[in-house]
C-alpha cells in the first residue's frame, strides 16, 4: 500500500435531521465497534499508516530509549505519613508498574509491598490500579482494577496482614471508596453500564453479599456526577454531586455508618462549592453572589444551610482561589494571580501569615499530599519549564524548607542553564493579552526557519501550567521551541478567562490560537512551514477547529483522541459523559447552540482544500471519546482534501482515552507522535 492508494472508507449516507436542518453523515456505520467491516477499516488505516511510518521505525527506538534513557528506572516517590505508617510508591528496573509499599511508624522499620501491580497485571494487555484506601485500624485495603481501559473499576478487599482477598468482589464502579470508622463498612460510587457516568453511592459491610448493598444515593439528574469521599479531619463521610455550574453535598458522621447522609444545603443552579472541615466548622470554597473567582465562607456543622455561611476571605477581582488545605494549627490557601500559582500560609490564630516566594516569571507550584493533620509541614511541588519537578517539605512555623527530591534526569546530557524559558504575550483579534509560557534550548536561533511546536488544551476551566518535561528534551535538542499557549477556555487568568472560552463564546479558545501561531510568525519565532500543533482530547477539537479555520498555518498537526463530531455526540445522550457536558458547550436540542456548535464542529466544517500533515490517534475503547468519532473525521478528509499531505490515523486496539498503561509504553506513542513531527522538519537524527 502506497501513500497513492490510502484506505477509502464506504459511504452509507445518514440523514441527521433536527431543527429542521438536515446533516448527511456518510460514516455514521463506524460507531459500531462490534462490527467486523469497522474492525477491518481500522486495522487498514493501521496498515496504511504503518507503511507510510516504516521509515521512521529506527528513529522511533531511538527516541524511545533517549526518553527511557532519562528516566529513573529504579525509583521511588517520596514517603508520606497518614495514620502512623509512611506510604511509599516505587518502581524497579525493567518493570512497568508501580509497587505500592508503607512502613509502620518509621523509615527504618521493615517495608511491607501491599500491591505489586507488575504481578498483578500479568495476562493483562492493559492493567490500572486505582481508588488504594486502608481502613482506619491500617488491617485492610479496598482497591479497584481496570483491565479494559474504559474506567470501569473492580473493587476487592484486602488483608493487608495475612495478604488474603476477600470474596466480596463489586463491578462496575469508579475505582474508589470510603471506610467508614468501624473498619468493616465501605461507601463506593458505580458507573451507568452504558453512560458510564457515575450515578450511585452504595454502602457495602465486609463479608455480606454485594447483591444486599443499600444504595444511599442516586443522582437521576443526568447532568450531574457523583462520588464520595471522607473529610481530611476524618469526622465525616461526604456525597458530592456535580454539574459543569453546580454542585451539592451530603454528609455523615463517619462512626455512623449505617445513618442518613443530610444534605449540606440545596442544590442551586449556578451555586458552586466545595466542603472543608475543621473543628466544628465547615470551610466552603464559593462563587456565591457573584464571586466569579470565588471566595471562602464558615459555618457550624450542625446548621449548614447556605442562609447561615458567614464570609470568611473575601471574593477578590484579580485573584482566583483555588483550594484550601487544613491543618491543626494552619491554613494553606492555593490561590492564582496573573497566571501564576500562589500558595498563602496563615495561622489559625491569625498571628501569621505570609506567601511562599516563587521567583520565576513561569513556573508550576502546588500543594502536594498532605493527609497529616497534626503536623507543622506543608508537602508542595515545584518545577518550571527548565527546572525538573521537586516535592519539598515546608516547616511553616519555622520556614525551614527542605527539598526532599528533585526529579532526576538521567543520560548525562541534562543541564538546566541550556535552556532558556520566558513568558510571552499574544494579542488576539478582540484585542485580549493572550499569555504562552515558551521553553528552547540556549542555543536555538529564533528566526523564520526555527522549528515551532505549539500545544494548548482550552477547556473546561483546566489550567495548562507551564511544567518541566523530560520527554520534550528530545523535540528542545533537535532544535525545536515548544509553546505552551494559555488560551481561553482555561483558567489560567481566573475564572473569567473559562467563561469567556465556553458555550457560546467558545471559539474564542480556537481564535485565540490561531492568534497566538500568527504572533510567532509575525515576531520571527517561526513561519507557517516549520510551525506545527498538538492538543488531545478537547484539544483535539482545538486541532479539527484550527485546521479548518487557518490550515494554511501549519506544516503538521497532531490530534490525539480529539472530540471532532460535536453535535452528534452532544445529541446522543447514550454516550459517555454527554448530558453532563451541556453546561460547557452548549445542548443542541436548543436551536441557538445546535446552529452556533455547527458553525465550528470540525466534522461538519471538512471542505475541499488543502489540509497540513495530520496524525491522528484513538483508542478503540476509549470512554471519554469514542473511536468512531476521528474514524469518521479521518474518513471525511480523505474524501474532501485536495492536498497529498501526510493523513495518518493511529487506533491503539487494546487501549483507550489516556493509552497504553505501562510507563515505558505510554512513551512509545510519543516516540511516534514525535517522529512524525521530526519527519516532517527533516530532523531524523
Amino acid at each position: 500500500m502506497n501513500q497513492a492508494n490510502p484506505p477509502i472508507a464506504k459511504k452509507i449516507p445518514k440523514n441527521l435531521d433536527k431543527h429542521g436542518d438536515v446533516r448527511i453523515d456518510n460514516y455514521y456505520w463506524m460507531n459500531d465497534r462490534e462490527d467486523k467491516e469497522v474492525i477491518a477499516h481500522l486495522e487498514r488505516e493501521n496498515a496504511y499508516k504503518d507503511s507510510l511510518m516504516a521509515h521512521t521505525e529506527d528513529f522511533q527506538n531511538t527516541l524511545f530509549e533517549e526518553m527511557k534513557g532519562r528516566i529513573k528506572e529504579d525509583d521511588s516517590s517520596v514517603p508520606y505519613k497518614n495514620n502512623g505508617y509512611w506510604y511509599i510508591t516505587s518502581f524497579k528496573t525493567g518493570q512497568q508498574y508501580p509497587i505500592y509499599s508503607r512502613k509502620k511508624e518509621s523509615l527504618d522499620a521493615e517495608e511491607q509491598i501491599m500491591f505489586d501491580g507488575n504481578e498483578m497485571a500479568k495476562g493483562h494487555e492493559y492493567f490500572k490500579l486505582g481508588g488504594l484506601s486502608v481502613s482506619p485500624d491500617n488491617s485492610l485495603a479496598v482497591f479497584g482494577i481496570d483491565t479494559v481501559s474504559r474506567r470501569q473499576y473492580t473493587l476487592q478487599i484486602k488483608n493487608l496482614n495475612t495478604g488474603e482477598i476477600y470474596d466480596d468482589k463489586i463491578d462496575n464502579t469508579t475505582g474508589g471508596a470510603v471506610w467508614a470508622d468501624d473498619n468493616k463498612t465501605i461507601f463506593y460510587a458505580k458507573n451507568d453500564t452504558v453512560t458510564l457516568r457515575s450515578d450511585k453511592i452504595y454502602r457495602h459491610v465486609l463479608g455480606t453479599p454485594t447483591s444486599e448493598d443499600v444504595l444511599v444515593h442516586h443522582e437521576d439528574d443526568e447532568t450531574f456526577i457523583s462520588y464520595v469521599y471522607k473529610t481530611k479531619s476524618k469526622k465525616f463521610i461526604v456525597i458530592g454531586s456535580y454539574s459543569t455550574l453546580t454542585s451539592e453535598f451530603q454528609i455523615l458522621r463517619a462512626n455512623d455508618p449505617s445513618g442518613d447522609f443530610q444534605v449540606f444545603t440545596p442544590r442551586q443552579r449556578g451555586l458552586e462549592h466545595s466542603i472543608a472541615h475543621y473543628g466544628d466548622d465547615f470551610y466552603v470554597m464559593t462563587n456565591k453572589d457573584g464571586a466569579t473567582n470565588f471566595k471562602l465562607m464558615k459555618v457550624k456543622e450542625g446548621n449548614t444551610n447556605v442562609e447561615h455561611w458567614k464570609e470568611f476571605i473575601p471574593h477578590r477581582k484579580e485573584v482566583l482561589l483555588e483550594d484550601i488545605e487544613i491543618f491543626k494549627d494552619y491554613y494553606v490557601l492555593s490561590e492564582r494571580e496573573n497566571g501564576l500559582n500562589r500558595i498563602k500560609i496563615v495561622r489559625w490564630d491569625g498571628t501569621n501569615e505570609y506567601y511562599l516566594p516563587f521567583e520565576s516569571e513561569t513556573y508550576t507550584a502546588g500543594v502536594g499530599t498532605n493527609p497529616d493533620f497534626n503536623t507543622n509541614i506543608l508537602r508542595y511541588g515545584y518545577n518550571s519549564m527548565t527546572t525538573p519537578s521537586s516535592t519539598i517539605d515546608f516547616d511553616m512555623a519555622t520556614k525551614e524548607k527542605e527539598v526532599k527530591k528533585e526529579q532526576e534526569v538521567l543520560g548525562g546530557k541534562f543541564n538546566k542553564a541550556n535552556y532558556l524559558e520566558k513568558r510571552i504575550w499574544a494579542t488576539a483579534r478582540d484585542g485580549v493579552k493572550v499569555p504562552m509560557s515558551i521553553v528552547y534550548h540556549k542555543d536555538t536561533k529564533l528566526t523564520k526557519d526555527t522549528p515551532v511546536l505549539q500545544y494548548a488544551y482550552g477547556s473546561y476551566g483546566a489550567t495548562m501550567d507551564p511544567y518541566f518535561s523530560t520527554v520534550r528534551l528530545s523535540l528542545l535538542d533537535r532544535g525545536f521551541v515548544y509553546a505552551l499557549a494559555h488560551i481561553r477556555g482555561g483558567q489560567y487568568l481566573g475564572r473569567p478567562w473559562y467563561e469567556e472560552g465556553k458555550l457560546l463564546k467558545k471559539k474564542n479558545t480556537f481564535t485565540d490560537f490561531i492568534d497566538c501561531s500568527k504572533y510567532l510568525v509575525a515576531e520571527g519565532y517561526t513561519s507557517p512551514e516549520h510551525l506545527y500543533a498538538m492538543g488531545g482530547s478537547a484539544g483535539g477539537l482545538l486541532m479539527g477547529a484550527i485546521v479548518n479555520m487557518n490550515p494554511e498555518l501549519y506544516k503538521g498537526i497532531v490530534a490525539a483522541v480529539p472530540f471532532v463530531d460535536v453535535i452528534t455526540t452532544m445529541l446522543d445522550d447514550s454516550i459517555p459523559l454527554t448530558t453532563g457536558e451541556y453546561d460547557e458547550w452548549g445542548n443542541p436540542n436548543e436551536k441557538e447552540y445546535y446552529e452556533y456548535m455547527k458553525s465550528y464542529s470540525p466534522y461538519d466544517n471538512v471542505q475541499a482544500m488543502a489540509y497540513p500533515n495530520m496524525l491522528v490517534t484513538t483508542g478503540l475503547h476509549d470512554s471519554q471519546v469514542q473511536y468512531f468519532e476521528p474514524a469518521k473525521w479521518v474518513a471525511k478528509l480523505r474524501e474532501m482534501k485536495t492536498d497529498d499531505n501526510l493523513l495518518l490515523f493511529d487506533i491503539n486496539m487494546d487501549a483507550g482515552h489516556g493509552g497504553a498503561s505501562g510507563r515505558f509504553e505510554a512513551l512509545r506513542e510519543v516516540a511516534k507522535e514525535y517522529a512524525f513531527i521530526l519527519d516532517l522538519e527533516g530532523k531524523m537524527d
